[in-house]
């Protein structure tokens, strides 16, 4: 009996049994609701492959999709007291932050790191939503800093791609002073005539979009991201109009002139590079002039001279 319960009965199970099958394997898109593997998702960098719409991907992930050969390294960003308010709401914020650590693996929203793109040396500032909704602190003022400073050390661009629902309330006003703290980190780019770019994700809101977000030299953003300050359900109850059509969206800001380009995640790398090597030719390179025409307005002696 022990034979057959032991050794005969798992046999036959694991012939007629079918194996577990992990219920990530496949991802439903937002926009058109198309089931899609996981391989090809990833292979497109979260970008449906039916309909096109923009998923949003993980930090890490776009470092790996912006770097060359994906490879980079991350500046130390200095560990900040940010309970500085001893903030409560349903929990301490202290413990959110420790949550947010554990399930992120990163100290903050923010991840400053720096490789080559193109092989030119480059920095890149990326925020990380999955950190509590990527929104703005006191970590998030002082890495932009140290990654200007950084870039500016290697005469190197920096690149900002936003993610972020504005201002982190759990910290306060010393929240809101990152916004004329981020652009103290620009301003010091702008100062040292290197280019700063900014590449607009979804969603890209509040003291982010209200600072360093909208600044850059040139702004990229995605297909379809949410860009502005207040959500649109909080302006239309304030203004009692109905928005118009997209509003809010990447191609309503181009339209608009809000912004320089809308570029699909799969060109942006390349787009980007593309940029960066025309705002850092050397202006020592010698520009040859155009011929001087003979406009016959000179003496009759000097053109008999030149014949």
């Amino acid at each position: 009996m022990n034979w057959l319960t032991n050794y005969v009965r798992p046999k036959i199970r694991a012939l007629v049994t079918k194996e577990d099958v992990p219920d990530n394997l496949w991802r439903k898109c937002s926009s058109c609701e198309q089931m899609i593997f996981h391989r090809e998702l990833e292979a497109s960098f979260n970008v449906c492959p039916h309909c096109g719409h923009h998923m949003r991907l993980p930090a890490r992930k776009r470092l790996e999709m912006l770097f060359d050969r994906g490879e980079y390294q991350t500046l130390n960003l200095p560990s900040l007291k940010t309970d500085l308010l001893n903030f409560r709401d349903k929990k301490k914020y202290a413990e959110r932050l420790k949550e947010s650590r554990n399930r992120s693996g990163e100290q903050d929203a923010l991840i400053v790191a720096y490789g080559k793109m193109g092989g030119k040396e480059i920095v890149i500032a990326v925020m990380n939503f999955e950190f509590m909704g990527g929104s703005m602190g006191m970590a998030l003022g002082k890495g932009l800093l140290i990654g200007a400073k950084h870039a500016i050390n290697s005469e190197a661009p920096l690149v900002a791609v936003t993610s972020s629902g504005g201002a982190r309330m759990q910290e306060g006003i010393l929240s809101l002073m990152q916004m004329p703290r981020s652009i103290i980190a620009v301003d010091k780019m702008k100062n040292a005539g290197l280019p700063y770019i900014t590449v607009l994700t979804d969603p890209t809101t509040g003291g982010v979009s209200a600072s360093f977000a909208m600044l850059g030299d040139i702004a990229i953003a995605e297909p379809g991201a949410i860009i502005g300050f207040a959500g649109a359900r909080v302006i239309e109850e304030t203004i009692h109009e109905k928005l118009p059509d997209g509003f809010q969206r990447a191609e309503y800001l181009l339209e608009h002139g809000m912004i320089d380009l809308v570029t699909h995640r799969g060109e942006l790398r390349d787009k980007i590079i593309q940029i960066t090597d025309l705002l850092t030719r050397k202006q020592s390179e010698k520009i040859i002039p155009m011929p001087t025409l003979d406009t016959g307005t000179g003496s009759t002696n000097e053109r008999e001279a030149a014949e």
